[in-house]
């Protein structure tokens, strides 16, 4: 038996335990016009308000919610005590994202009864935990059934799916309640008369498989039931990225530049925290037309620097037409496991990939960012994130005011 919690509502329901005066009040994650709504609470949730909704359509919806930008490291904070309590009845906790964890469940009988008995005693420690929030729980024999039935009884519900009963549960089940089956393909799917499990598996391995590729033949497994993945307690970070859309689209390069090395802040300090470095830096612009495009540079040797991060960021943006303004700018670090590069010898031409941003790595420059970086990050821990800035940081307007 697996067990899927996903926290009822996260966001939303951590600024109302902050703020009793929130409390029953429709309450909107989401900050700015041109942002999505990230959580909505209950009260938001009847008037037609939902996550990845965008904001302005929230406000027209509920004009009389209250939008909220969020904190997200309020929320980190509260997530670390959920895991840290799952951990206290399974060694097998796999976090899926800031407000959702899977537990193995295997062999926990023994030490605190049946399913209905063990998942009573989860959410009354989490509640205990997290000041009072409440969670809903699916049990399943596999992990994604148990992600579905954390949703059946939403919120503080409990869903338990036995052995016997997971064929009819899922014969009856609509085909775009399967994780990883998206609004595209779900009317894909009904072109061809499927809607329900039960119809998709009417379709081969072979005719999936063509379709779709890889996730056909997922698609074919979980029509049966057929889930090998087990719970994993860590993943390793794959990469670190942060973004901003912003209220009005805009061709300002410098402001663009100031955003990356927003970005590049942030990207940079995650990284250290998590003793990580990364090669590849990837930008990613979106225009005023939505159409998005993404260039990446991968570098002589990792790094977590926030300079070097922000200078690779800006050659990429640099080189890069803007046909149109721009809608939303984006930063990214990935290749945290990618052999090191091969080292150039001077004189010798760098190949054309690896840009001036390979070209300008001086060791003893380096070395000088890391040792900045590591007395901007405590200061920051001790004072606060905003303590001390960087010089680019500022608009004119703020440098005024010093």
């Amino acid at each position: 038996m697996i067990i899927h919690l996903d926290m009822d509502a996260f966001f939303a329901a951590v600024e109302q335990m902050d703020n009793p005066e929130l409390r029953g009040r429709p309450v909107i994650i989401g900050g700015g016009l041109r942002g999505v709504v990230s959580t909505a609470s209950y009260e938001a949730r009847v008037y037609g308000v939902h996550s990845a909704m965008p904001v302005v359509t929230a406000r027209r919806l509920c004009p009389q919610g209250i939008f909220i930008r969020g904190r997200r490291r309020r929320y980190a904070e509260i997530s670390g005590l959920i895991m840290a309590a799952l951990g206290e009845f399974s060694p097998l906790v796999e976090p899926a994202s800031i407000d959702e964890a899977y537990l193995d469940a295997a062999g926990l009988e023994r030490l605190f009864g049946p399913p209905e008995e063990l998942i009573a005693r989860i959410k009354a420690r989490v509640a205990e935990v997290t000041g009072g929030l409440t969670c809903s729980v699916g049990a399943a024999p596999v992990k994604f059934l148990a992600k579905i039935c954390s949703d059946v009884n939403k919120p503080d519900g409990v869903f338990i799916l036995r052995p016997e009963a997971m064929d009819a549960f899922l014969r009856s089940l609509e085909v775009g309640r399967l994780p990883g089956v998206g609004r595209r393909m779900a009317v894909g799917l009904r072109d061809l008369g499927i809607v329900t499990v039960e119809q998709l598996r009417r379709y081969s391995l072979e005719f999936l498989a063509g379709r779709y590729g890889k996730w056909g033949r997922v698609l074919f497994e979980r029509a049966r039931g057929i889930d090998p993945r087990p719970v994993e307690p860590s993943h390793p970070m794959k990469s670190e990225s942060a973004e901003c859309t912003f209220e009005q689209d805009t061709r300002d390069r410098e402001f663009l530049a100031r955003m990356l090395m927003a970005h590049a802040e942030r990207i940079g300090a995650s990284l250290r925290r998590h003793g990580l470095s990364g090669r590849t830096v990837t930008l990613k612009v979106k225009f005023a037309d939505f159409r998005q495009i993404t260039r990446s540079l991968t570098v002589a040797e990792a790094t977590n620097s926030t300079q070097t991060i922000f200078e690779t960021g800006r050659e990429l943006l640099e080189a890069l037409a803007l046909p149109q303004p721009v809608r939303l700018i984006g930063l990214g670090v990935s290749g945290f496991d990618e052999t090191p590069a091969q080292l150039f010898l001077p004189g010798v031409a760098l190949p054309q990939a690896a840009g001036k941003a390979a070209a300008r790595r001086d060791p003893a420059e380096e070395a000088r960012r890391q040792k900045l970086d590591q007395a901007l990050d405590r200061l920051r821990g001790r004072f606060g994130k905003s303590a001390v800035q960087r010089g680019r940081l500022f608009t004119p307007d703020s440098k005024e005011k010093k």
